[in-house]
């Protein structure tokens, strides 16, 4: 069982200016506040107040410390008291929810195939360790249900993208793992795939999304209504092209978020442009030049 949320947050890796919409909905969901004026996702009516704070977010857990998206990655982020953490979820062949970023196990696994060709029993022969160094050799493929047993001791908030295609059944699985661990306002589900965030919106309709996009439509805030999404999460490259859509997006309460910035310019490129958060391969770097150059420091 989850620990009731104390009414503080965990120790924030808090940065950029952000929209009531996104921030509103993960602090009232996070710490079990009643959302007042907070609406459904893509339906906030409420911008930021003056001073509100986006979030980063480690990437695949802390893949600069662990093998991503394995169980010690995830415990380094959750252990340096990051805010929110993203891994990817794939199903096995037996429809167990496994932790993997590639459609095959080749690049971080000593085997090969589609993950989803192999059972859990068959993935979790694997090493999945052993590539990033060998003190993680025999670290073995997590599952989402591993993970969260991790989680559920912490106050951070999972980003989980679904990768692929996943059918409202296939969404209902992870969705019965956070109502069980009483996860489920803890955390947001995400997906490049639109077809997945449609049944996400079917399947967990109380669970917020993210739809991932390299580019951002003609109109992305139609577009996130549509979904019914609290924000879109796309490339800094999309944003250098249009920095107006932040300030519209923020007007209409969508949340802008950027993926994956790993180095100082990137960071105080997306202070610039005032998106809402950022998610990183380096999360301790990230706060070690927050800290740096914060100001007064």
């Amino acid at each position: 069982m989850a620990t009731s949320a104390s009414s503080s947050l965990p120790r924030a890796r808090r940065i950029l200016p952000a929209s009531a919409g996104v921030i509103g909905l993960v602090l009232a969901v996070a710490l079990n506040l009643p959302v007042g004026s907070v609406q459904a996702a893509g339906a906030f009516e409420s911008l930021r107040a003056p001073g509100e704070a986006g979030f980063i977010a480690a990437h695949r857990g802390d893949r600069s410390a662990a093998p991503e998206n394995t169980l010690p990655a995830l415990q380094a982020a959750l252990d340096a008291g990051m805010s929110f953490v993203e891994t990817d979820v794939q199903l096995s062949k037996d429809g167990v929810p496994v932790l993997m970023h590639d459609a095959t196990v080749d690049r971080t696994t000593n085997g090969s195939g589609r993950v989803a060709d192999l059972t859990l029993a068959e993935l979790q022969t694997l090493d999945a360790g052993g590539w990033f160094a060998p003190e993680f050799a025999g670290v073995p493929v997590p599952t989402l249900d591993e993970y969260l047993a991790l989680l559920v001791t912490t106050e951070a908030m999972a980003i989980i993208e679904l990768k692929g295609f996943w059918s409202e059944t296939d969404v209902a699985a992870v969705s019965n793992l956070l109502y069980g661990y009483s996860l489920h306002s803890r955390a947001i589900i995400a997906s490049f795939t639109l077809a997945t965030v449609a049944h996400a919106r079917e399947a967990a309709p109380a669970i917020p999304r993210i739809v991932l996009r390299r580019d951002l439509p003609a109109d992305p805030v139609r577009f996130a209504r549509f979904y019914d999404a609290i924000a879109v999460m796309t490339k800094a490259a999309t944003i250098e092209r249009r920095p107006e859509l932040v300030e519209t997006m923020h007007e209409a309460g969508v949340g802008i978020l950027l993926y994956t910035l790993n180095t100082e310019q990137n960071w105080a490129e997306a202070l610039a442009f005032g998106v809402d958060g950022i998610v990183t391969d380096a999360p301790s770097d990230l706060d070690s030049w927050l800290a740096a150059t914060a100001p007064g420091t």
